[in-house]
């Protein structure tokens, strides 16, 4: 996906703190993380190695001083920061700038 302008995806109130939701942008299923007093991140929502949309429902925690997400499927650790898997470091998740601009939750 190439977001070519900034995307309000929804109200950082929309998103509870460590729990995973999915947004459509541009046609790409997004999985967005907000980590209080840290940011909020956002990666995309299919699994490459589960293959499946569900990096949304993964666990958020922190693996060697990285913040990272948990597949639910395998359990495999991909970093908020950077989309590098842990365990499998050939297989990473794309990841998106977010900034937060009176509180709503803008993805580019």
């Amino acid at each position: 996906m190439d977001i070519k302008e900034k995307v309000k995806v929804c109200d950082l109130s929309d998103l509870p703190p460590y729990q995973g939701r999915a947004a459509i942008i541009s046609g790409e299923q997004v999985a967005l993380f907000n980590v209080p007093n840290i940011g909020v991140y956002a990666v995309q929502n299919w699994d490459p190695i589960g293959k499946a949309h569900v990096m949304s429902r993964g666990i958020v925690g922190d693996v060697n001083g990285h913040l990272c997400v948990a597949s639910p499927l395998y359990k495999q650790h991909f970093r908020l920061d950077n989309g590098e898997c842990i365990e499998r470091p050939e297989n990473r998740l794309k990841c998106w700038k977010v900034d937060v601009e009176s509180g709503a939750v803008v993805v580019s």
